[in-house]
């Protein structure tokens, strides 16, 4: 199916070939997981090439697909089997291939082939997810859960933020995750920082404590972000997390099919701009995720992609106050036909520790 999806948008584009270089991109394609090699396909072919490493690898991983073990220069290789096929319009992924590899690629196939320069081919069949991608993602959400509960036994007056997020990459590791991205672990001022890397900061009570983490299982990501607060919130606190919960429980419900991008995040975004808070809320409602962290498409006022059935994406709208702190509460949400389905089970209720 996959196969057949891109075979039809090269027809759209007029191309005889396509070559798959971005990793996610071609394991996407294949099942192929190997660090080295990329993907040729044609209207009538589909090519791995590769080095002798992944030669038994590839042949057990990529099904459906001819392995060409090269020596010497990849780009060689390339420049032979297109030569061998006659393809004439060659695309490859403008966003995935590097300036050294677009010069390696042009010397080889120099008189044999045009190269042209081709965006989201296959990120855009990667936006819907298939049945069996979102019950990984399931898991990886439900590990991700855990991982919060787990971590609300740790965060106390004292403790760094570094110590934070090292107690949380342990936890994911011994549950068959790996991070996904380096986490945001900010408390008190630091939380006005969207994105506050945890520091050396120690955590102090009366600190609101922003948590944003997230772990591959079986190569998909999980994101989420709660924001905690340590002993008795004050009432300016009380005000900016529930401002920023109504935004977030709005944008989870307006989330819904046929609408565009931009449509879901004028509705949370309204809510904390009526506010008061219009210069602190700077970024978009949320973005897709899947194979990377961040795919497409947005939540954002410049998104006008139309929301599909099977997508899935965060809503993480924030308050971000420089020199007081900041809030921001993060689900990830599958696209249905009805409402939203948020992925996660834990509470958005202000916990206090």
């Amino acid at each position: 199916m996959k196969l057949q999806q891109l075979r039809a948008d090269m027809a759209r584009r007029g191309l005889d070939g396509f070559l798959v270089t971005g990793a996610e991109n071609r394991y996407y394609m294949s099942g192929f997981t190997g660090s080295s090699g990329l993907l040729l396909i044609t209207h009538d072919d589909a090519l791995l090439i590769t080095d002798f490493r992944y030669k038994e690898q590839a042949a057990r991983q990529a099904e459906g697909y001819r392995v060409v073990v090269y020596e010497g220069q990849i780009f060689d290789a390339v420049g032979n089997v297109v030569r061998e096929l006659g393809l004439g319009r060659l695309g490859f992924e403008a966003e995935r291939t590097t300036y050294a590899s677009f010069e390696g690629l042009s010397r080889a196939l120099d008189g044999v082939a045009e190269l042209v320069p081709t965006r989201g081919a296959v990120e855009g069949l990667r936006m819907v997810k298939s049945p069996e991608e979102l019950e990984i993602m399931a898991e990886a959400c439900r590990i991700t859960d855990a991982a919060f509960d787990h971590i609300l036994g740790f965060v106390r007056p004292g403790v760094t933020e570094k110590e934070i997020a090292t107690e949380l990459k342990v936890f994911m590791l011994k549950h068959d995750m790996t991070p996904s991205f380096d986490f945001i672990v900010a408390s008190g001022a630091r939380g006005s920082m969207p994105h506050g890397v945890a520091s050396d900061k120690v955590v102090e009570k009366g600190d609101f404590v922003t948590l944003d983490f997230g772990g591959f299982y079986k190569r998909y990501s999980s994101d989420i972000t709660r924001t905690v607060v340590v002993g008795k919130p004050t009432d300016e606190q009380r005000r900016i997390y529930d401002l920023v919960l109504r935004a977030q429980l709005a944008g989870v419900a307006a989330a819904r099919a046929g609408k565009r991008g931009s449509e879901v995040d004028a509705v949370a975004r309204e809510i904390i701009n009526q506010a008061g808070h219009k210069e602190h809320f700077g970024h978009g409602l949320g973005h897709a995720i899947g194979l990377e962290v961040h795919e497409n498409p947005r939540f954002s006022p410049t998104d006008s992609t139309v929301i599909q059935p099977g997508m899935v994406l965060s809503v993480e709208p924030g308050v971000y106050i420089p020199g007081w702190g900041g809030v921001r509460i993060e689900d990830l949400v599958v696209i249905t036909d009805g409402d939203a389905r948020v992925m996660y089970s834990s509470t958005k209720e202000l916990i206090e520790l």
